[in-house]
């Protein structure tokens, strides 16, 4: 069975364009080509929602010429992928404090979650400007002013109340991350939600992540146990 949300890192851009000499921002552009098509792959064979770890909190801290140029990116692929997401029938959304993203950006973004708000063949989630301990720290701040106005008793406090202040909050955890470039770390990325996730870091690097690796990671997952705390007798009766 395949998984029913698949959580990607795309690690490896940079690298990637270091072995070839050439800029970083050339295997950014590389690894936006990359993403197009995982998409449509993750499409085709019903995989429900797809999240990318598209930037991080930690990427502000990053040279200004690398960010422009990832903005820009981003920009160029939220105008030229609109049709696709459209024909495709993909609800984009959005992760993260995308408050701080440039305007130019922002505004594309937006327009983007617009018109594909009421598609359901298939949830695509860019974590931009996101940060797993953000996240949770936002959440509890929800849950907190709740409690201040009496909404909430601070008993009643749950991990399913907690979770309804997530950006994920009507979402599945992800099944399955895919980290590429063989890191074997989670960098901030859904750790509320990444509890029981099988994790997956092939060696390949982002830009050289194809068909054929996507579906490698598919057939590692189902070869998978997933105890979720229980023993091997459990699982298996």
């Amino acid at each position: 069975m395949n998984p029913k949300h698949i959580a990607i890192i795309p690690d490896g851009n940079g690298r990637w364009a270091k072995q070839r000499g050439e800029s970083r921002i050339s295997g950014h552009i590389r690894g936006t080509a990359v993403v197009k098509d995982t998409i449509i792959q993750a499409k085709q064979l019903g995989i429900p929602i797809l999240t990318f770890y598209a930037f991080s909190d930690e990427n502000w801290k990053r040279p200004q010429d690398e960010i422009q140029g990832l903005m820009m990116l981003l920009k160029e692929y939220l105008i030229s992928e609109r049709a696709t997401l459209v024909r495709e029938k993909i609800q984009l959304r959005a992760l993260g404090e995308i408050s701080k993203l440039p305007p130019f950006v922002l505004e594309e973004l937006q327009k983007t979650i617009e018109m594909t708000s009421s598609f359901n063949q298939m949830i695509l989630n860019f974590a931009i400007s996101y940060g797993g301990r953000s996240e949770i720290v936002r959440a509890a701040k929800l849950l907190a002013k709740a409690c201040m106005a009496g909404d909430v008793k601070p008993d009643d406090i749950s991990e399913k109340s907690f979770q309804k202040h997530l950006y994920t909050a009507d979402l599945p955890d992800p099944d399955l991350l895919i980290r590429t470039s063989g890191e074997m770390r989670i960098s901030n990325f859904l750790l509320w939600q990444m509890s029981y996730t099988e994790i997956y870091a092939p060696e390949v690097l982002w830009p050289d992540f194809n068909t054929n690796e996507f579906l490698k990671a598919l057939e590692v997952f189902r070869l998978r146990k997933r105890r979720f705390g229980l023993t091997d007798e459990q699982y298996e009766s």
